[in-house]
Order: structure tokens, then C-alpha cells, then sequence
């Protein structure tokens, strides 16, 4: 049997996160014509169908979701292996690369950036901003050694120290009726214009706010789908709106006639973990841990351990 290329992989795996040929397209930094003919080399290939598509939509089969599925893990193994081969030909066993989102509060970045491991004193951080699923893909590829994730939904292939949990915070016009409230529930929302993060900004976020409001028989009169927290504030002034955001996002807009009150709902909270990859082996990786935990208790952070990461 004769495997497929790594590039066709690609094209299929894009296709299927996007669902559209040009998104595809740009995200793979080729143009379409060439993801149209991968697609269709790699159907050749495999005897069926990866994708029924017309000219109004993209789906996948069911024997393109399970390909597609396994593509994956053997995409990101092949990353992972050429990662892991070029840290070990550079010597860079004593660097660890560590990502954040934008939504991680500063302090605590500075703070982890400033751990110092007693058994590796010439241990070397490298700091990476991204997006939450580019920072679990690139921690189970191996191109990240942690991550600062906030709010990523639970997976097996994660280990994680629990750094921080606050409550959503709903930011609005100083002069907004809600203003008024020590805090705000969902069902003060119903019917109010929402700022909400996409969904490749926060994807669990924004699927767990969809579904509390849904809980509650709670509709938004019109979404705004926002990549930053300046982007809901202009969404605050030009339409009235309410923007739902992480406590350093609201923090950052609350000025200039700008307010926040925190979202008083028992199953929806902000959560902010140190994450790595469930079969890492990298001592270093679980000594920085360890010196991580012990500095944050010392700073009266509160840290739960959820997974064992520091046996």
C-alpha cells in the first residue's frame, strides 16, 4: 500500500477544518486551483470520497470525517518528530518553549517567564502568542514544550496545573442601566446587542456562552464576532453593545465612559492552566513545573493541580 503525501494530508485537513476550497486555499498559502487538484489526488489514491461538494457547500463523508480524523494525529506526529530531531541536532535541550494567549494576564506570564529551575540554571524561555487550538496543536506536536491556555476545553492528550479562575466580566457604557448592578446575570442580557471573541479566539468560550444563554432562554438582538477586546469596545460605543470578555480584556477597555461588572453565573468561568503535552518525558519540562508551582504558592496564586504533571 502506498501512502499518501504529507501535502495532500494538509490539503485534507484544511478543506475540513474550513469546509470551503479558497480558505483552504489561503490557509495552506497556495491557490485553490492546487487544493482542488490534491483533493482529487488524494480521492484517487484512497479509492473514495473524502468530501461531497457542489457549488454552494463543502461536506465531509463519513469515511472522509474518520481520514481525516487519523490525518491529523499523523501530521502532528511528523511535526513533532522533526521538532524533537531538530532540538536534539541545535543542542537545545536546555531551552523550553512556552506559548500564551493574549488573554493571559500579564502578571502571570511575567511571572513564569521569571521562574528559574535550581537543577538547570542556564535554562533558556522562549515565549510564543497564539491562538488556544494553535497552542494545544503545537503542544501535541512538540513545537511547544508548555502553554498558557485559557479556557481550552478538557483533552486526554493534555496535562494540566490549574493557574487561575475568575468570572467572565460583562463590559458596557458607564451610563448603561446595567451599571447600576454589583453583577449581571444572563438573563440581563436577553435581548441586548453581545461583543462576543470568535470562535478561533476563544472556541470554548464562545461555545459555552451560546450555551448558558440558550440555558437560560436568554437571545442576544445581534452578535458581533470580535478578535480583541478594542474591537468589543467599538462595538460598545457604535452599537450599544455588551461585550462578554475575560476579566484582562475588560480591564483594558474599562476607561473613557467604559464599565465592567462580573457575570454571576455558577457555570460559566474563565480558567487559566499550564498545560503540556500528557506523554512528555522532558525532565526539564517537569522540574520547570514544579518551580512553577512552588513560585506561584509563594505569591499566594491559587494553583490546583487537576493531572499529574509533577511525579
Amino acid at each position: 500500500m502506498i501512502l499518501p503525501e504529507l501535502r495532500l494530508l494538509e490539503a485534507a485537513i484544511a478543506v475540513a477544518q474550513d469546509l470551503n476550497f479558497s480558505r483552504a486555499a489561503v490557509r495552506l498559502h497556495i491557490d485553490q486551483s492546487t487544493v482542488t487538484k490534491r483533493i482529487n489526488a488524494l480521492e484517487s489514491q484512497l479509492g473514495f470520497k473524502l468530501f461531497e461538494r457542489n457549488h454552494q457547500s463543502v461536506e465531509l463523508t463519513e469515511p472522509g470525517r474518520r481520514f481525516v480524523e487519523e490525518a491529523q494525529e499523523a501530521v502532528m506526529h511528523m511535526e513533532r518528530a522533526v521538532s524533537s530531531a531538530n532540538a536534539a541536532f541545535r543542542g537545545a535541550e536546555e531551552t523550553l518553549n512556552i506559548g500564551a494567549t493574549a488573554a493571559t494576564d500579564p502578571f502571570l506570564v511575567s511571572t513564569l517567564m521569571a521562574v528559574r529551575v535550581p537543577l538547570y540554571p542556564r535554562l533558556k524561555l522562549k515565549l510564543t502568542s497564539d491562538y488556544p487550538g494553535e497552542l494545544v496543536h503545537d503542544l501535541i506536536a512538540g513545537t511547544l514544550d508548555l502553554a498558557v491556555v485559557t479556557d481550552v476545553q478538557e483533552n486526554p492528550k493534555l496535562s494540566c496545573l490549574a493557574l487561575a479562575k475568575s468570572p467572565y466580566f460583562v463590559a458596557m457604557m458607564a451610563d448603561d442601566h446595567l451599571a447600576g448592578k454589583k453583577e449581571i446575570r444572563m438573563k440581563d442580557l436577553d435581548k441586548r446587542n453581545w461583543a462576543l471573541l470568535s470562535r478561533r479566539v476563544s472556541p470554548y468560550s464562545h461555545e459555552m456562552i451560546q450555551m448558558a444563554a440558550s440555558e437560560a432562554g436568554v437571545k442576544a438582538s445581534d452578535v458581533h464576532h470580535v478578535m480583541t477586546a478594542e474591537q468589543a469596545m467599538s462595538m460598545i460605543f457604535l452599537h450599544d453593545s455588551v461585550a462578554l470578555l475575560d476579566r484582562v480584556g475588560a480591564w483594558r477597555i474599562a476607561q473613557n465612559g467604559i464599565t465592567m461588572r462580573p457575570l454571576a453565573e455558577s457555570n460559566l468561568h474563565f480558567s487559566t492552566e499550564l498545560a503540556v503535552c500528557s506523554d512528555n518525558k522532558n525532565r526539564i519540562v517537569k522540574e520547570f513545573v514544579k518551580a512553577a508551582g512552588r513560585k506561584l504558592d509563594t505569591l499566594r496564586r491559587p494553583v490546583q493541580q487537576r493531572l499529574n504533571l509533577t511525579a
